[in-house]
């Protein structure tokens, strides 16, 4: 059984370009499928280091790449109906670590 001092994080080559919300918009479809994966990925590590709600913030994953590629955040508000359904709309808006 692995330690959690021998886990090693996967690599996310899309998710580390991203730092606001514009950056999306110069993804290709691919890409942002990959980021989905990639996000998902971050909060599932994020998550298993620090506890927090799982389940919710991996449901919307796709949803909150989705808005930030069609939406111009943060003049377009987006409100999420709870705190913890938002981990990856942070991750993509410059509040990573």
């Amino acid at each position: 059984r692995m330690q959690a001092s021998e886990y090693v994080p996967k690599p996310k080559p899309v998710l580390d370009t991203v730092n606001f919300p514009s950056d999306l918009k110069s993804l290709s479809m691919a890409q942002l499928k990959q980021l989905s994966y990639e996000l998902r990925w971050e909060v599932i590590e994020s998550v298993s280091k620090t506890g927090g709600h799982l389940s919710s913030s991996l449901g919307v994953t796709e949803l909150t790449v989705a808005l930030h590629y069609v939406f111009d955040a943060p003049v377009d508000k987006i409100v999420w109906d709870v705190a913890h359904q938002c981990y990856p709309h942070k991750m993509l808006t410059g509040r990573r670590s």
